[in-house]
């Protein structure tokens, strides 16, 4: 019976939706966290007759008999949806208000990007995050310091002790991608350019297709938790359907066994 094996399908992939679903509501507080959502696609079919075939010696099978084989997992995405803006009044602190990610060296060398811009100083004064990867470009806050502002551009700027005007000591930039759903998650709020993604754009913010900063605030994880929790009761009834339909179809093969 192939109902069996259909409904199989229908369970793995219910199961791989309340697996992204849990994940989103899990991370209901994470900085900048974005949701994602299971697409899901149906199986080959498999064609008793084919529609248009002839079933006279005038006449055609106006639908013909195709029968699926279930359903499969299609992609999983992210939906980049800006989340709400929390106030920290922590001078390091920065939100992307609109498209793009900042920069980031990651251990082995490479370059990362994040738009958790909670960060923080190091030991000598670098701007990192909170794993204590530094920010690109570098940015370096001398000792002495008395303020530190950034610019909705992402001009930084300090003001040092005994020295009234502010003097400029770096200009944050932001990456953008055509693809940012093709980005490879790390972990850690971090993610990589993959081929999907295609290669980063960099440029200051404020310019023409990137957001804007706003030093003292974080953003906060897009996801919604009615919407989550409504999906996973979705995703719920669905399995129970799916192996109600594994029951049903073991009870009619015992029914088939038991003929005389």
């Amino acid at each position: 019976m192939r109902s069996l094996s259909i409904a199989s399908t229908g369970m793995l992939a219910q199961q791989t939706n309340v697996d992204v679903i849990s994940n989103n509501i899990a991370n209901m507080s994470t900085t900048a966290f974005k949701r994602q959502r299971a697409e899901f696609q149906d199986l080959l079919y498999q064609s008793v007759s084919r529609a248009g075939a002839a079933s006279g010696s005038d006449s055609k099978l106006p639908t013909g008999i195709q029968i699926g084989a279930g359903v499969k997992t299609g992609g999983v995405y992210r939906i980049a949806e800006q989340g709400a803006l929390s106030q920290t009044d922590n001078p390091y602190d920065m939100a992307i208000q609109g498209k793009g990610f900042f920069q980031i060296t990651m251990p082995g060398g490479g370059t990362g990007y994040t738009r958790d811009g909670s960060f923080q100083l190091s030991d000598q004064g670098e701007l990192v995050t909170a794993d204590g990867y530094p920010v690109q470009p570098g940015i370096t806050v001398p000792q002495g310091a008395v303020a530190v502002t950034v610019s909705k551009t992402g001009e930084v700027q300090v003001t040092l002790s005994g020295t009234p005007a502010p003097q400029t000591i770096g200009q944050l930039q932001l990456a953008t991608f055509v693809n940012e759903a093709g980005l490879e998650a790390l972990g850690g709020n971090n993610f990589l350019e993959t081929a999907a993604s295609g290669q980063a754009t960099i440029a200051s913010p404020g310019a023409p297709g990137f957001g804007t900063l706003t030093q003292g605030f974080i953003e906060s994880s897009n996801v919604n938790p009615v919407s989550e929790i409504t999906a996973l009761i979705t995703a719920q009834r669905a399995y129970e359907m799916n192996s109600r339909v594994v029951k049903t179809a073991d009870e009619m093969l015992a029914t088939t066994s038991q003929l005389r």
